[in-house]
């Protein structure tokens, strides 16, 4: 069993918290996890059963009544039990009392987004990260925010990179060795959702079309969002997509990371960027393999940068800082990937470079989004296919993709 780092976050909410739910995919280890935390000591009980299900989808506050603590799993195909178990953990406040999992974004169904507020508190569980798998905490977040140099520890380069990048990080693919069978895993695990759980968060006239657009987006992954362009390819328009891409979002396959803004200046783009949150997902939708990197290696950047933002978006539900998650870019097309924002408004950017040379160009973005932040701005660092830290000014290098999971 992997460590997960964010173990230790749900356990001390569990300390002071009513209500904590485990969100995330599914097959990203939510079930393990809640399973280890609750170990023997309470009451374990799957949605994914068919004969629990109905007893929760026909009697949600008989279900809940009898419950004095639970681990309650894949809570989203029962949303009702939101609104039992809001009552039930009113008239006893005490912390702990429910473990959710939940494998779609709840805040994204009305009629629960409101229920707990206040009572639960939400933890992510994305697939495996790089840190995990090589059982080392990283602490690239917090020393970014502390103004410290990027150091390297298991370094990862060339090739191996190229093969850490395209696993992905659902343990079920990472447990097959053949490429082919790899993929199978993630092209089988796409058509398990669109048939099960997206019925579970909305109402979707044209199922069938789901499979195409979800293959249309991974073309488009790591580009800025174009509604109108990314229907027409399969014959929807742009209200439609947009409400269509929404569903993916909230069962954790996209994600629409919005602009970074200031009033400091004018002319920035407002377009959200389009990125998938499995590097091995958007791999295998695209077909691109190691082999097919070593003949062309264009396909991959675009993959890299949503590995980095994946990796980054982990190693936040452990991390000190409290961070949003953006990108950068002008008018002019100075851009910057990934721009962290902490509650003190303090700044650090990440840009990501497939290839092992960087240059002062590379940073061109990164100065512009200096120049807004003023003071705010931490740090700045291109992260590209090498071993070594170079600093290129004040507060700005270049720094090992590795660097993102040297331990703390």
């Amino acid at each position: 069993m992997y460590p997960r780092f964010a173990k230790t976050r749900i356990e001390e909410a569990l300390s002071d918290t009513r209500v904590v739910l485990i969100s995330g995919p599914r097959q990203s280890g939510k079930t393990t996890l809640a399973t280890d935390i609750a170990s023997d000591k309470v009451p374990f009980l799957t949605l994914d059963d068919a004969t629990v299900l109905q007893s929760a989808v026909d009697d949600p506050v008989g279900f809940v009544r009898g419950l004095d603590r639970a681990v309650i799993d894949e809570i989203q195909r029962a949303p009702d039990l939101l609104l039992a178990i809001k009552k039930t953990v009113d008239d006893d406040r005490r912390a702990g009392r429910f473990l959710l999992t939940g494998s779609a974004n709840l805040m994204t169904i009305p009629k629960v987004a409101d229920s707990l507020a206040g009572r639960m508190e939400i933890v992510r569980l994305l697939p495996l990260s790089q840190t995990e798998i090589l059982e080392t905490k990283s602490g690239f977040i917090d020393r970014a925010f502390d103004a410290k140099n990027p150091v390297v520890d298991k370094l990862v380069i060339g090739d191996d990179l190229v093969e850490t990048v395209l696993s992905g990080g659902y343990p079920e693919a990472l447990g097959r060795k053949r490429w082919g069978r790899k993929q199978d895993w993630y092209h089988d695990y796409v058509d398990a959702i669109v048939q099960r759980d997206v019925r579970d968060v909305a109402q979707i006239e044209q199922l069938a079309i789901m499979p195409k657009l979800l293959a249309v987006l991974a073309e488009h992954s790591g580009q800025l969002v174009n509604y109108s362009g990314l229907g027409a390819a399969v014959g929807l328009n742009h209200v439609t997509t947009q409400k269509y891409m929404r569903v993916f979002e909230s069962l954790f396959l996209v994600h629409s990371l919005q602009p970074w803004f200031t009033n400091r200046l004018k002319r920035l783009t407002k377009s959200p960027k389009l990125h998938f949150l499995d590097a091995g997902l958007l791999a295998a939708m695209r077909n691109v393999t190691p082999d097919t990197v070593k003949k062309e290696k264009t396909p991959f950047g675009s993959i890299l940068e949503t590995f980095v933002f994946s990796e980054l978006r982990k190693i936040a539900t452990w991390s000190e800082q409290r961070c949003t998650f953006s990108h950068f870019r002008d008018k002019d097309r100075n851009e910057v990937d990934i721009v962290l924002e902490n509650r003190r408004g303090e700044i650090v950017g990440i840009e990501v470079k497939s290839s092992a040379t960087v240059t002062s160009s590379d940073f061109s973005g990164m100065r512009k989004l200096a120049e807004a932040c003023g003071d705010k701005f931490v740090q700045g660092l291109v992260l590209y296919d090498h071993d070594q830290v170079v600093p290129f000014a004040d507060n700005m290098f270049a720094a090992p993709l590795s660097s993102l999971w040297a331990a703390t």
